[in-house]
């Protein structure tokens, strides 16, 4: 696979590029936002193989990680890591709502960071084989509107935009509402994976929906066991 490094510490990413490689990841560094953004570029026009991973650091030097991640996901629907030391989960919110598929806290582990970046590929890969396999279903939930097959959302009307496993996580709970899904089932159909650390992640992307979909009371959360979608009046 090959992986967009973004950071500006060159002994730091030397070190990361060293690992990824060992653990069969191609990189390619990039030491600031405007070098990432052009490294992208070619990829979005179809010049050569895209990325399968960006991992933007969000301490740059010359631009602001939020507006690297914007632009970028403006070029290309690749799966984008953001890496930073705000772990705050307004940060972590404003970070899907720009794109971001996922995030890792520094200081992080390689062991949680290599997870995350294969956790995001087996979403994209898996998303690109429901696309094919057509799904004619669309679901309606009272003023919210689900479409299967193009992956597309909306509310009253109006379109929402949401991330690849905001959309996985909507997706799962409305085909069956009022039904409480546990955490681990969650965790296990949307990042498909047993490890205990994405429950933060689901965390998260919970907050994200209700805040992009602009209904709080959409989600409901089932203390010590897990989430179930309350349907809303037609």
């Amino acid at each position: 696979m090959r992986l967009l490094l973004v950071e500006d510490d060159d002994h730091v990413a030397a070190a990361l590029s060293a690992v990824l490689a060992k653990h069969g990841f191609t990189v390619t560094h990039a030491r600031n936002g405007e070098e990432a953004l052009q490294a992208v570029l070619p990829a979005a026009h179809g010049e050569r193989p895209s990325y399968g991973v960006i991992l933007l650091d969000l301490g740059l030097p010359d631009q602001d990680g939020y507006q690297v991640c914007g632009r970028i996901r403006k070029l290309t629907a690749t799966p984008v890591i953001m890496v930073t030391a705000r772990a705050d989960v307004r940060s972590r919110i404003h970070g899907l709502n720009l794109g971001a598929d996922d995030y890792v806290v520094k200081p992080y582990d390689t062991g949680e960071l290599l997870a995350r970046i294969h956790a995001v590929s087996r979403r994209r890969a898996g998303g690109e084989e429901s696309g094919a396999a057509g799904e004619d279903a669309a679901l309606r939930l009272g003023s919210v509107v689900i479409e299967l097959p193009t992956r597309r959302v909306s509310v009253d009307g109006a379109p929402v935009q949401l991330t690849r496993k905001e959309f996985d996580l909507l997706a799962l709970l409305a085909q069956r509402p009022g039904v409480v899904f546990r955490r681990e089932q969650i965790i296990s159909e949307v990042w498909r994976t047993s490890w205990e650390g994405t429950g933060r992640t689901l965390e998260v992307h919970v907050a994200s929906l209700r805040s992009k979909l602009a209904m709080p009371a959409l989600i409901e959360t089932v203390r010590g066991v897990g989430y179930r979608l309350v349907a809303p009046a037609a």
